[in-house]
């Protein structure tokens, strides 16, 4: 467990052109700012000041690590190895990012701050057996950098210690790329390198199938502006993309691309997950963020690459069960530009 002495705090890593602040309450970016093409900076994340709204529950996932297990898990229920097991049904009726008081509600150890225009942050947890429900003790590390002047990589692994355990981590940033406070994204244009997506029940969780995009409302493949077809899915985007068709740098997959037309900043998005949730902040409404601005629905976007929701309960899905003396390892690579 972490020091009963650590504290919730803000740090800072900043190169001259890119500045970004991250909590070790949950690993939580809480600002980030980038030059559009004006030059000037913006803070490009929903957000609060201080980590005092975070801790009293008020962000909606804004800008956490989440974990054990990312997403939604059908009924909080699953079985391992002929042990059924039960987790918190916080979002009902299933179990939703890890549970009542997951990774983003945790305070993590601050184990390396390094300043400078390559400067970084890693933070450590321990996850102890039977916490949230999930089996086995894991040892979790978190580590932001800033590679280049405007970009940013997030690397994070898992150790379980004892026992198999599903583990699938996801970094949830909800995103406007012509600053926090301007509104809707639903003039963003976002293109997905992902040919498939997982349908979804009436509960959010996927029933399962692996279906083309192709024809349908959920197709990024090509650039779109992400209003065109949002009323033909409901309240909004909250689905997971099969991540099957981007060309490979340093291992990692392209996943997305954003670009809003306004400020002319762009945000690529690579990882190497088998999936990424794309989500259009539905359920956000009137959340009082920082400097008094107000988020409304669709305020953000979040690129959530993960391993598919609900995989520990779908066979045919890609295993994210993590077995002792294996690693978890899961990047992102957060590259911006204005074009």
């Amino acid at each position: 467990m972490a020091d009963q002495n650590q504290k919730a705090e803000i740090f800072e890593l900043n190169n001259g052109t890119m500045r970004v602040f991250i909590t070790n309450y949950g690993c939580t970016i809480t600002s980030l700012s980038v030059p559009g093409k004006d030059g000037k900076l913006a803070d490009v994340v929903l957000g609060f000041d201080s980590v005092d709204p975070y801790m009293q529950g008020l962000a909606p996932y804004f800008g956490c690590i989440v974990g054990r297990v990312a997403n939604r898990i059908k009924d909080g229920k699953f079985t391992l190895n002929g042990t059924d097991y039960s987790l918190p049904v916080n979002r009902p009726p299933n179990s939703l990012h890890g549970g009542h008081k997951g990774y983003d509600k945790q305070i993590w150890e601050v184990a390396e701050h390094k300043k400078g225009d390559n400067g970084s942050i890693t933070f450590k947890y321990h996850s102890r057996d039977g916490e949230e429900g999930y089996p086995g003790n894991l040892s979790l590390t978190a580590t932001y950098t800033l590679t280049s002047t405007t970009s940013m990589r997030l690397d994070m692994e898992a150790v379980p210690e004892n026992k198999p355990t599903p583990v699938s981590l996801a970094q949830h940033t909800y995103w406007n790329l012509a600053g926090h406070n301007s509104g809707n994204i639903l003039d963003h244009a976002i293109q997905i390198w992902a040919n498939h997506v997982t349908p979804v029940d009436e509960n959010t969780v996927p029933t399962g199938e692996i279906k083309p995009v192709k024809g349908t409302p959920f197709d990024f493949t090509a650039q779109k502006r992400i209003g065109e077809s949002i009323h033909e899915v409901g309240i909004g985007y909250d689905h997971n993309y099969v991540l099957d068709c981007g060309e490979e740098k340093e291992g990692l997959k392209h996943a997305a691309r954003v670009r809003d037309p306004s400020s002319s900043r762009v945000l690529n998005l690579w990882s190497n997950a088998p999936g990424m949730q794309f989500y259009t902040a539905n359920y956000v409404n009137g959340v009082v963020g920082k400097g008094g601005a107000v988020y409304g629905k669709h305020a953000g976007l979040c690129l959530e690459t993960q391993g598919f929701p609900n995989a520990i309960n779908t066979p045919n899905f890609p295993s994210i069960v993590v077995q002792p003396g294996e690693k978890y390892r899961h990047s992102m690579l957060f590259e911006f530009s204005v074009e």
